[in-house]
């Protein structure tokens, strides 16, 4: 548990610990937890600093990108959720660059920050492989402006289809998620449930029943971190859900009308979600460190970065090890408990005390595979928990992963109305066409 260093600090420590300033980059989970744990605090004063004024839930995206929940049931506007907390400000700024020696970090606009500890927490960013026509073509599912771009993207090939004239109107649509982790298992299968759902009198002229929505994975099955019996179970829910999976095939190229996948075969695609995998924040190459695996940043145990005992590196931006040596993985839950545990470690170093290793407590795995169905391994022994039983407890974790009551309250009324109700997607197109929406 995080102390307030006031009890425990003598008053010479009391006048210095007043004046230790923690800058934060980045407001995702990691950061948001450090900056929270710390705010409890009075002898620290924290500058939370991202290039958005807002913390995305990205576990929730790829319902935003279907329409099963509003942008703003996955993104809570950051000053208030510290709106009481008088010593945490937040500045929204693009950090482009970090100077490691001078503790500082400076912005794209050429905004300078400096800060007695630096936490680093930027995130990552989509990671296309080089695959060909993949930046232009494809639509990935990363950040809530990526989502937002998706929704608006299958509600203007919807629309287009029912208003098109009946000589112009295409016989089917087809829709490619690539990428069979949980972002892209989640994406296209509740993008199968809503299609399946749509009322008939909201797209009169389009035969939903002619949707085909295909999931390509280089990997033999889905959902490699899971057991094989979770892997069958939400590979067989998606095909008897209409799904097509096009396992063991990697992308080669995305044109404006199909997939060419490395069999050879193409695939027809309206529209490509991808899903394929992620690299750190591009601020991880402004340190002047070697990057490690997927581009991330690798810290001592205690999240410090080696050499520089007041700069931690977390969440997305890091590789940190357990005590055998394997990175933990990328996962909202390592995140936040890390977040916590920098925060721990900044004050314990505050009062001179030792800072302790992160050691992550797994609670589990999960991912949505449809309506009524979820996969879940949970506790030490990874249970299996699949079916109903797994829907309700994946809705149950990710309500408690929210940032605020309101925001609990909220999404858990929106599902319940979704779940027990009529379908009623988020058709308002809001957002001006993206680039990549060209007719296809």
């Amino acid at each position: 548990m995080a102390r307030n260093i006031l009890d425990v600090a003598d008053e010479a420590t009391e006048r210095d610990a007043l004046t230790t300033h923690v800058v934060i980059v980045g407001a995702g989970f990691a950061g948001l937890h450090c900056a929270r744990t710390l705010s409890a605090n009075k002898g620290v004063r924290v500058t939370l600093i991202d290039k958005h004024n807002y913390q995305q839930f990205q576990p929730l995206l790829y319902q935003v990108a279907t329409g099963i929940l509003s942008p703003e049931n996955a993104a809570f506007n950051l000053r208030d959720v510290f709106s009481q907390h008088e010593r945490v400000a937040v500045v929204m700024a693009d950090i482009c660059s970090v100077d490691l020696g001078a503790h500082t970090v400076t912005s794209t606009a050429g905004d300078v920050y400096s800060g007695d500890v630096l936490v680093l927490a930027a995130g990552a960013e989509v990671n296309f492989f080089g695959v060909a026509g993949c930046e232009r073509f494809a639509f990935p599912m990363y950040s809530l402006e990526d989502a937002e771009h998706v929704r608006s993207r299958l509600l203007e090939l919807l629309e287009e289809a029912n208003t098109a004239s009946i000589s112009k109107r295409p016989s089917d649509l087809h829709f490619v998620v690539v990428g069979g982790g949980a972002t892209g298992v989640e994406t296209v299968g509740t993008l199968s449930d809503v299609i399946a759902r749509i009322p008939k009198h909201v797209f009169p002229n389009v035969d939903l029943d002619a949707v085909v929505i295909s999931l390509v994975d280089g990997g033999d099955s889905v959902l490699k971190p899971f057991t094989q019996t979770v892997r069958d179970y939400a590979a067989r829910i998606l095909r008897d859900r209409g799904v097509v999976l096009r396992l063991g095939v990697s992308v080669r190229e995305i044109t404006a009308t199909d997939v060419l996948l490395s069999d050879g075969a193409r695939v027809r695609a309206s529209l490509v979600i991808w899903a394929g995998g992620l690299r750190a924040s591009a601020l991880s190459q402004s340190l002047g460190i070697e990057p490690g695996h997927g581009g991330r940043i690798d810290v001592a145990r205690d999240l410090t970065l080696a050499g520089f005992p007041r700069i931690y590196v977390l969440g997305d931006l890091a590789n940190t090890a357990d005590t055998d040596g394997k990175p933990f993985p990328q996962l909202a839950s390592v995140a936040q408990q890390a977040g916590r545990h920098c925060a721990d470690n900044i004050l314990a170093a505050i009062v001179g005390e030792t800072q302790k290793p992160f050691d992550y407590v797994d609670r589990g795995i999960m991912a949505m595979v449809g309506r009524n169905a979820a996969v879940a391994e949970l506790g030490n022994g990874r249970r299996p928990i699949t079916g109903f039983l797994g829907f309700v407890a994946w809705l149950a974790v990710h309500a408690s992963l929210m940032t605020s009551f309101r925001a609990r309250i909220a999404a858990v009324f929106q599902w319940a109305w979704e779940y027990f109700g009529s379908l009623r997607v988020n058709a308002i197109l809001d957002r001006p066409s993206d680039p990549r929406s060209e007719p296809r």
